[in-house]
């Protein structure tokens, strides 16, 4: 079971949309937990007299579902050890873009989404993770102009050493329309205070550990939103689309507190910036630019250390005491 163990740096990985800037730690996996976080990025210029800015509160879970560790035999009576782990991911997030410091469209987007990954290793097809999961992005305006989210896609690991993994595989996304992404992955522990992780093209992150409750990520990440409103006119009301996406530049202090909550403070830049517009035939009526801009983010996540499941499970696989484990 040591190359399970090996694994879970890549398995938060995975989740990176969820996990945001506070490390990855093997209480994530195996324990319920949620996170509370709320980001601001200034206004900056867009062209035509217009600036832009963005403000983003949101509420995530991750959910263990079942975790199992089995005996098989193969048709040539070979004998394999599997162990699985089911996890279920949510989120709810409210987004507010603004032009001019007027929220556009008025109140913004609500997301909602849920997801389910697995984890499995065994002795003959090694290391693999699954997974797959469905949103909705709507405007708080009206419920008829719904943009629907979709991912799914699967990924090889390889240990190349006790500090050394790889991964690759392939993600398939819809949003606005169907893309296949190639992934990377990697995670590399330098020494003891430095590790490098990433899972490209969606982020990637240096992490300093300073001491047991403390330590910060340098962080480069990808990111955005889909999603529907309306155009009013005096005429008549018109379904648009909007996509917005961005490459951010960061970096986190994180906190453990109090055995159970862990603390998170972001600050960095959003640069290749890009705001487009859509109608309902999914022509684009317009493509804006935003300059550089500056942001922050705090969050708090509470990770229940009370999951009997949980415990048995870490136990079994040789993972150390039961309880957190930062």
């Amino acid at each position: 079971m040591t190359r399970l163990r090996l694994c879970v740096p890549f398995f938060l990985i995975f989740i990176f949309p969820h996990a945001r800037a506070q490390h990855f730690a093997l209480s994530r996996l195996f324990y319920p937990n949620a996170t509370l976080r709320a980001d601001l990025m200034a206004d900056a210029n867009m062209g035509n007299n217009q600036r832009f800015g963005l403000t983003r509160t949101s509420f995530n879970a991750i959910i263990p579902l079942r975790s199992e560790v089995d005996v098989a035999f193969s048709l040539r009576k070979k004998l394999d050890l599997r162990a699985r782990h089911f996890l279920m991911l949510a989120n709810a997030s409210q987004i507010n873009p603004s032009i001019n410091s007027t929220i556009t469209p008025d109140n913004g987007y609500k997301t909602f989404s849920a997801g389910v990954l697995m984890l499995q290793a065994s002795l003959r097809d090694r290391l693999w993770i699954y997974g797959g999961g469905l949103g909705l992005t709507e405007s708080n305006e009206t419920f008829f102009t719904p943009q629907p989210f979709f991912w799914g896609g699967g990924a090889r690991m390889r240990i190349l050493g006790i500090h050394t993994q790889i991964a690759y595989g392939t993600v398939l996304i819809y949003n606005q329309k169907i893309r296949f992404v190639p992934i990377f992955g990697i995670n590399k522990r330098i020494n003891k205070q430095w590790r490098v992780s990433g899972l490209l093209p969606f982020r990637a992150d240096v992490n300093y550990r300073f001491n047991e409750w403390l330590n910060f990520d340098m962080i480069g990440a990808f990111d955005g939103y889909s999603a529907g409103f309306q155009e009013v006119t005096s005429v008549e009301k018109m379904l648009r689309r909007s996509n917005y996406q961005q490459v951010k530049f960061s970096v986190a202090a994180n906190a453990h507190l109090f055995t159970v909550f862990n603390v998170s403070l972001e600050a960095g830049l959003g640069t290749f910036r890009q705001v487009r517009t859509f109608n309902a035939a999914r022509q684009n009526l317009g493509t804006q630019n935003p300059n550089i801009a500056p942001f922050i983010g705090a969050s708090v996540r509470y990770i229940s250390s009370k999951s009997k499941l949980s415990s048995q499970f870490t136990r079994k696989l040789g993972f150390g005491e039961s309880g957190i484990n930062w």
